[in-house]
């Protein structure tokens, strides 16, 4: 009797360093099924992906506990050649091109069709000639089967990104014996209708008996495209329903999950308001890979906690990278009326903002300086601070003034350090992250961007972060734009939550408002929009 599932995870559970990221994960999907896989940021769905693919990361770290089956047999494949020779593909968010290659070289690397030569018959098969007159003709039909139009001898670079999302699908399609295809994000860099286009693609997969796991933050594409739905939330699955029984809302309202309580955060001297703005940001556009922002007008209000959420790869990292010049922007940002150059990095600093960035050791720490050097060199290049005065107009560091300085940070913030000389590489991620808020204190900011403040940090680490930036807030006044793609934290410290969808600003929130409303607008859609 044939299978009635060609895909079974079985009891799929995951950790990382004793914490559990996939919780007995069960997933199943038969010949022919389009399945979606939805949740939120690090809910689990690209590490369940990455077991079933075979990704070295994975058994890298102590492989997974539970069954993957196919076909009724029970695999483990321990690399993606593995994974791709028993007939699981994956088209990935990152394209996997080579730009020089052709769409059909690209279609069938690695696997092109050979004519035997004398040479290859006495010596080796690797002096076989490539049959590219195969290769046109395989690449061609794959082509149409996702009906697009493109010369396929053309070469990649310099085609539209649409047009290589498809050509990524066409090299899936194209390979023998596929009986399992991932779409991570297939659709997020398509306008509409090249979405419409690819979905419609995925359809005639789909009819020809290969199974589908289709992941995407775009709700209503998953409800009008797949057959059933699995829910993730905290790498659990929360539901798997009929897509026919699925409403957006409910959704949204599932992958979002319970409410967080937010503690007393305790008393301002002033409260915020809308007539006093701070920051005025209109029309801002980003140029940075992966978070390009595309149009946001936004208002901070003096003294409050604006918090910035939304899906990985939407632009709310791009929003603080542009401000301060790190990444090519156009538009208007103001501080207090006061026109703040774009494109000009150190020009924020000078209009009393600063920055703690994302990447903490890529761009936020020098890892083989000490601390009271990583603390003190910024505020020294934009303001001055920390250095002496000597004859002739030359000025020089004051390791004394930086020194004392640090010595009272690491007291103030609870660094846990063996001294202001002790270099920033060998802390903790907790511990580096207060070596980066003690820097951005050092230039006594009156607004403060923080940007992914507790990634990859500890739980203890993470509160005691997210505490001092309130305390910051309450106590020295400070106006702080917190973006997290923690939604929990988000909703925990702040006073409202701007959520950003495809570069522009959906939705402002009330950390009370329904979880359906947050859900929504991280779909890009408000509640009364729905």
């Amino acid at each position: 009797m044939a299978q009635e599932y060609v895909l079974e995870m079985r009891g799929v559970s995951k950790q990382y360093y004793g914490n559990y990221v996939l919780k007995k994960v069960d997933l199943k999907v038969r010949a022919g099924e389009i399945h979606g896989l939805v949740g939120e940021n690090g809910a689990g769905k690209s590490t369940l992906m990455n077991i079933l693919f075979g990704m070295p990361v994975i058994h890298a770290t102590g492989g997974y506990e539970g069954e993957v089956r196919l076909g009724g047999e029970a695999v483990r494949f321990l690399t993606p050649g593995d994974a791709l020779a028993a007939g699981v593909g994956m088209v990935h968010q990152e394209f996997m091109l080579l730009p020089t290659f052709s769409v059909a070289e690209n279609i069938k690397l690695n696997r092109e069709p050979l004519i035997p030569t004398p040479l290859s018959r006495l010596f080796s098969p690797r002096l076989s000639k490539i049959d590219m007159s195969k290769v046109r003709s395989d690449a061609r039909r794959a082509l149409d089967t996702i009906g697009l139009g493109i010369d396929e001898l053309l070469p990649v670079v310099g085609l539209p990104i649409g047009f290589m999302q498809f050509i990524e699908v066409a090299r899936e399609i194209d390979k023998t014996g596929v009986r399992v295809l991932v779409f991570d994000e297939p659709t997020a860099l398509l306008t509409e209708s090249e979405a419409e286009q690819l979905l419609a693609a995925l359809k005639r997969i789909a009819s020809t008996g290969v199974a589908i796991i289709f992941i995407s933050h775009r709700l209503e594409e998953v409800r009008s495209i797949c057959d059933n739905i699995t829910v993730l939330r905290d790498g659990e699955v929360v539901a798997t329903t009929p897509a026919s029984q699925a409403t957006i809302t409910m959704l949204a309202e599932l992958m979002v999950g319970r409410k967080t309580e937010r503690p007393d955060l305790g008393q301002r001297a002033v409260e915020p308001s809308d007539d006093d703005i701070v920051l005025e940001i209109s029309n801002l556009e980003v140029d940075m890979p992966g978070e390009e922002v595309k149009g946001l007008t936004l208002s901070v209000r003096r003294g409050e906690i604006l918090g910035i959420g939304g899906l990985a790869g939407q632009g709310k990292i791009g929003i603080a990278n542009g401000i301060m010049g790190i990444f090519p922007s156009r538009g208007s940002v103001k501080k207090d009326g006061v026109e703040i150059p774009l494109n000009r990095p150190g020009e924020a600093y000078k209009h009393g903002i600063a920055f703690l960035s994302e990447d903490r050791k890529g761009v936020g720490l020098i890892l083989d300086r000490p601390i009271d050097y990583n603390i003190s060199v910024v505020a020294s290049l934009t303001k001055g601070d920390f250095l002496r005065n000597l004859p002739l107009g030359i000025r020089i560091r004051d390791k004394k003034a930086a020194t004392a300085y640090a010595q009272q940070a690491i007291k103030d913030l609870d660094i846990r350090c063996t001294g202001p000389s002790q270099r920033v590489r060998h802390l903790s991620g907790g511990n580096q992250q207060k070596v980066c808020i003690a820097r951005a204190l050092a230039l006594r900011p009156e607004v403060l961007l923080v940007s992914e403040p507790t990634r990859g940090i500890d739980v203890g680490a993470k509160e005691k972060i997210l505490d001092l930036l309130v305390s910051m807030n309450r106590k020295q006044g400070m106006t702080i734009v917190l973006t997290s793609s923690e939604l929990a934290e988000l909703r925990r410290v702040s006073d409202r939550i701007a959520i950003i969808y495809d570069g522009k600003l959906v939705d402002i929130l009330s950390p009370d408002d329904e979880n359906a409303k947050f859900g929504l607008a991280m779909a890009g859609k408000k509640v009364n929009g729905a």
